[in-house]
C-alpha cells in the first residue's frame, strides 16, 4: 500500500504560482508513473501531467502547457507540480497519483485545495 500526501495549495491571484508537492509512504513510487489530476466543482476530473518514474516523459493536458511543470525527486519520493500563470480556470482540487500507467493510478491523495480569483 502507498499513501501519497498533497501539500501546497492555497489561494492566489490570477498571474500567480504555487508549488504543489506530494510525498509519498515508500519508495516503490520510484518504479511507477506519477501524475497529477484535478476537479472542479460541478466538473469531472481531469489529468493535468504525468511523468514517467526515470523523469525523462512529461506529459501535459493542453489547458496547462507553457504554465506548469511536472517534476520528480525519487529520491525524496516526492512529485511535485509548479504552476505559473494560473488563472480562475485553474480552481480545483488538485489530486497526485501513481501507479504503472499515467491514466490509470494505483493510488490516489486526499488533494489540495487551489483557487485562484481573478
Amino acid at each position: 500500500q502507498v499513501q501519497l500526501a498533497e501539500s501546497g495549495g492555497g489561494s492566489v491571484q490570477a498571474g500567480g504560482s504555487l508549488r504543489l508537492s506530494c510525498t509519498a509512504s515508500r519508495d516503490t513510487v520510484s518504479n511507477y508513473y506519477m501524475a497529477w489530476f484535478r476537479q472542479a466543482p460541478g466538473k469531472e476530473r481531469e489529468k493535468v501531467s504525468c511523468v514517467s518514474w526515470r523523469g525523462e516523459t512529461t506529459v501535459y493536458t493542453n489547458s496547462v502547457k507553457g504554465r506548469f511543470t511536472i517534476s520528480r525527486d525519487n529520491a525524496k519520493n516526492t512529485l511535485y507540480l509548479q504552476m505559473n500563470n494560473l488563472t480562475p480556470e485553474d480552481t480545483a482540487m488538485y489530486y497526485c497519483a501513481t501507479g504503472q500507467t499515467c491514466w490509470n493510478p494505483l493510488y490516489w491523495g486526499p488533494g489540495t485545495q487551489v483557487t485562484v480569483s481573478s
